[in-house]
């Protein structure tokens, strides 16, 4: 991992045209379901109502988006849980302060052209994951350790999280594919994969996972949180606020919000993708203990993990912002 470089900038600066504190969230697949109650955020105005001015720095995969953060190019990341194991690791005082997903919200699927009905027959395949060290990476590993296979079994190929993925696939560089929705559904649906293994649903995670975990999760360092505490509490304000949204709209009201381009050109196969995920999105921001427990124990099952490290895990999250950001609007 980069060295962590100082900003030139205050962070959270003030928007000159707004007036209001400016924050940058780094994130990859900017037009995933992973990110929806972001995109809420965004389009129901929640961020404005809280008072600040969000920008966005998308990247191919969510190690690259944290690499931005370390290099003091953005204030938040949007992106996994577990991302907080390796940065504890290292020394790095950063935690989740609210959860936006239950669940890793990623498929495993293979080739259709390929004749394998099972994670086994992956021996030997090229395996697209966003990136090394990223959600798809580790959860593709979980897979394959769960069917018998060591990660060294498969031959590992980043291939991001944009357009660029459905080509890597047609063409042939990569066997199988480990990605957010809504591509992943869209696949399925277009007969271009088979789906071997989905921790999309509660269920499904917790076989896969032992146990409860976080998914998607808001992550600073810990001294921006101390610093930039009321910019921290208008963010999971505004998350929050979507998070409660998000439990009584309609499939109508998720397509008036959504833009159009994240609809992949087919909003029945998007909404399918959406009620695949509906269960797995947090319900008021509020990060479980027992669950931050099961995910570390899941990590460590990894090869080359931090299995023989004594981390702190209360220090990994907080719920001094998504407390208050509850209790404001009944989450």
């Amino acid at each position: 991992m980069a060295a962590v470089v100082k900003p030139s900038v205050p962070l959270a600066a003030v928007d000159p045209l707004r007036g209001a504190p400016r924050v940058t969230i780094a994130l990859a697949a900017r037009q995933s379901l992973y990110h929806l109650p972001l995109t809420l955020a965004e389009h129901l105005g929640y961020f404005r109502q809280a008072g600040i001015s969000v920008e966005w720095l998308a990247h191919e995969s969510g190690a690259k988006a944290l690499g931005s953060v370390l290099q003091g190019q953005a204030d938040v990341v949007a992106g996994a849980f577990e991302h907080l194991f390796g940065l504890q690791h290292k020394g790095l005082n950063y935690q989740a302060f609210v959860q936006m997903g239950r669940t890793p919200q990623v498929s495993l699927g293979v080739a259709s052209r390929l004749d394998l009905r099972s994670v086994m027959g992956l021996k030997g395949a090229r395996l697209g994951i966003t990136s090394l060290d990223s959600s798809t990476h580790w959860m593709a590993c979980q897979w394959l350790l769960q069917n018998g296979l060591l990660p060294e079994d498969v031959v590992f190929v980043e291939v991001g999280s944009s357009a660029a993925v459905v080509d890597a696939l047609r063409n042939g560089t990569i066997d199988a594919l480990c990605n957010p929705d809504p591509v992943m559904h869209w696949l399925e649906q277009k007969n271009e994969i088979r789906v071997m293994g989905e921790a999309r649903t509660l269920m499904s995670t917790r076989k896969l996972m032992g146990g409860q975990v976080p998914g998607a999760c808001l992550l600073a360092r810990t001294d921006f949180l101390q610093r930039q505490s009321d910019v921290a509490q208008a963010l999971t304000d505004a998350v929050v606020h979507a998070l409660k949204w998000l439990q009584t709209a309609g499939l109508t009201d998720i397509l008036k919000t959504v833009p159009a381009q994240h609809w992949l050109g087919d909003r029945a196969t998007y909404l399918g993708a959406f009620a695949k995920l509906r269960e797995s999105y947090a319900l008021d921001g509020l990060i479980a203990g027992d669950a931050v427990l099961n995910a570390w124990r899941a990590h460590t099952r990894l090869p080359n993990s931090l299995s023989s490290a004594r981390l702190p895990l209360e220090r990994t999250y907080t719920n001094t912002f998504a407390a208050k950001s509850k209790s404001r609007f009944a989450a």
